[in-house]
């Protein structure tokens, strides 16, 4: 008989046991449910601003939009530096996993040069990883439509519009406005970067340098949303920049590019100036340059043909280079000496064809053989006597010389508004001492009379001077800009003060000198270059050497071709001469005589300056007195250089003339 098992389950402890894993089991859900809902209400609550600003800041980039460049404009608004519309090639370094894998590849596809290149690493460095660089300049349609059909293969890249800087006149304005370029890692680090975000260019040369802050204006921005390769898909809020300053400049396009042309190629500078105000007129430098190429990068081979030119097409002559002014310096000189009362008007000078110092040997040729005979002020003045200049120099003394010349500007920049001026070499005893063991030697003094020796003066410091004098004395900074304007604003005239009382004390000593210089149009060295212009015309040539004489050829030899390789021609004048309301200079590197080469140059200026002004424009005619045939001389030679004397073999090294090198205007990166 089968035995029954009895069950000995504990079902009331099992029970207990149940009820007891319930409990807890129940209580760490609770717990855990707690934790996720403590946990959402600390996300979704208390830093629910923060993580939707990190939310948005992922979908949601700020851009910077530079402002448009100030515009440049002539005093008769013709512009002479806009912006156009073009493309470029932006990358934005955070969206970019390899920089030089996607240059490679980049440059499958669009052309980069070692200089885009070298920019881009450049710029990238001075900036942050989410803003953007520019890696192409001014693309072409071909380069926007290659890059559109493989931008799938470039996160992080975009095609962009951009205003970029032109210069319809280009060569002809490219020393007076001058030109932007790319901004390098030098002008990071001088530039404001909250002033600059978004901007690639800024001004290298000339006014677009001198005028930066003025042209450059404020940039805004704009929050755009991006999508997960950091392309645009819409434009949420924009913050329109600021313009820039428009620029209103005193020079006027037709006297421009009437002294441009009249130098037909030949090396050389031509200034003019109002002298009731300082506004320069005109400022031209032979040969000059494309501004247009430096914008976005010059090619390695056109940047090498400029600076290898023998005729520096970079150097802006009218303000850096510096020359001995010759007998330019003559109506200026004898100012002095009426001003300072060491000579009368009625005062005479024998000039016999040769000068030598009281007590000494040593003389000092004239500059025609046999002299001009008894000259007074006006005389000496009309007929470039030498004599007379030598004799007037050496009673004034080299002190009270260099002191009333630099009162006229000489040996210091005249202030122009423009950077890179020289300031010329004023000849003194403090300018020796600086260079030389020697003393100062009369002879030195003598030479100094006739603008020859350590003289050495750029045109527009010659300009400024003949200008001061053109206005009876009263002196002026020149300027290049006469006004500016914001946009859609009318043009806000800029003060130009007299930079000091007027020079001349007594009126009549302006009469003087004056009556010289008509005298020297009307019967001395240019007789004829001014025939049948209707305003009176008062004027100065003048002719340097550009070296020391070392053979008998240069008194032989009186061939014109030969005689411009050693002579610099100058010539001064200013009308009308009862108002006078123009101060012209020209100088020509090689020219054989001062009145017969530069003085067409300055006619010519002053031809287009009457009838910009809306003169009669005056026939033209064959001057009287002109040149001669090149197998010889003018039939009476005009303010020939001479020989430096014997004492001038301790007179410190020297050159002829000081010309900056052949860099761009006012220095800078091409």
């Amino acid at each position: 008989m089968a035995i029954r098992r009895r069950s000995i389950k504990d079902t009331r402890g099992e029970a207990a046991l149940f009820r007891v894993r319930a409990m807890v089991g129940f209580a760490l859900i609770l717990i855990g449910l707690g934790t996720l809902v403590a946990r959402y209400q600390y996300l979704q609550v208390q830093r629910h601003d923060e993580f939707a600003l990190r939310s948005e800041n992922n979908r949601v980039k700020p851009r910077a939009i530079p402002p448009a460049r100030g515009l440049i404009f002539d005093r008769s608004g013709v512009l002479l530096a806009d912006n156009v519309p073009a493309f470029r090639l932006e990358v934005v370094p955070e969206q970019v996993k390899d920089l030089p894998a996607m240059l490679a590849a980049v440059r499958e596809v669009i052309p980069l040069d070692d200089g885009d290149i070298d920019a881009f690493k450049k710029q990238l460095k001075q900036n942050r990883r989410f803003d953007s660089v520019p890696l192409k300049l001014h693309l072409t349609e071909d380069d926007i439509a290659r890059f559109a059909i493989n931008r799938w293969r470039f996160p992080g890249l975009d095609v962009v519009p951009y205003l970029t800087r032109r210069y319809p006149y280009g060569p002809l304005f490219a020393h007076v406005v001058g030109y932007v370029s790319r901004i390098d890692a030098d002008d990071m680090n001088r530039l404001d970067p909250d002033r600059y975000k978004g901007t690639s260019h800024v001004g290298r040369s000339g006014l677009e340098r001198s005028y930066e802050d003025m042209l450059h204006g404020e940039p805004g921005y704009e929050l755009v949303e991006v999508n997960a390769d950091g392309r645009v898909q819409r434009v949420l809020e924009t913050h329109a920049p600021t313009p820039g300053k428009n620029l209103y400049l005193s020079i006027d396009i037709r006297v421009q590019k009437a002294a441009n042309d009249a130098f037909q190629g030949r090396p050389g500078s031509s200034v003019a100036i109002d002298p009731r105000n300082g506004q320069v007129l005109a400022m031209v430098s032979v040969p000059s340059y494309d501004p247009n190429l430096f914008v976005n990068g010059i090619s390695k081979a056109d940047y090498t043909g400029y600076m290898n030119a023998e005729d520096k097409p970079l150097l802006n002559r009218a303000l850096k280079s510096a020359y001995p002014p010759g007998s330019t310096v003559k109506p200026f000189l004898a100012l002095g000496g009426l001003e300072l009362g060491v000579r009368r008007p009625e005062d005479t000078v024998l000039s016999t064809g040769e000068f030598c110092i009281p007590g000494q040997q040593r003389c000092y040729r004239d500059d025609t053989r046999g002299g001009d005979g008894t000259v007074n002020m006006v005389r000496a003045i009309e007929k470039s006597t030498n004599t007379y200049f030598y004799r007037l120099a050496l009673d004034m003394g080299i002190d009270r010389l260099a002191s009333w010349m630099g009162s006229l500007g000489f040996g210091k920049k005249t202030g122009i508004d423009l950077l890179g001026e020289s300031e010329g070499i004023l000849p003194s005893r403090e300018w020796k001492a600086t260079r030389s063991k020697f003393p100062w030697f009369q002879g030195e003094t003598i030479i100094a009379g006739i603008g020859q020796g350590y003289w050495n003066v750029t045109a527009l410091q010659l300009a400024h001077a003949t200008a001061t004098f053109a206005g009876h004395g009263t002196p002026y900074a020149p300027r290049l800009v006469m006004a500016t304007s914001a946009v859609k604003e009318h043009p806000v005239p800029l003060p130009n003060p007299p930079t000091g009382p007027s020079l001349i004390q007594k009126p009549h000593d302006w009469d003087v000198v004056n009556q010289g210089m008509e005298a020297v149009i009307t019967g001395g060295t240019a007789k004829g270059q001014f025939t049948g212009f209707p305003y009176v015309v008062a004027g100065k040539s003048g002719t340097a050497e550009r070296f020391s004489r070392r053979s008998n050829e240069y008194d032989t030899n009186k061939n014109l071709a030969y005689l411009a390789t050693r002579h610099r021609a100058w010539f001064i004048a200013y009308t009308p001469v009862e108002a006078p309301r123009i101060a012209v200079v020209a100088m020509l590197e090689s020219g054989a005589w001062g009145a017969s080469d530069a003085g067409p140059i300055v006619r010519k200026v002053m031809e287009a300056w009457l009838a910009s002004t809306g003169g009669p424009v005056p026939p033209r005619t064959t001057p009287e007195g002109g040149p001669a045939p090149s197998s010889s001389a003018p039939e009476v030679p005009e303010d020939t250089p001479v020989l430096s004397p014997a004492d001038m073999s301790v007179m410190p090294a020297v050159p002829a003339d000081s010309s900056s090198s052949a860099t761009p205007d006012d220095g800078g990166n091409p």
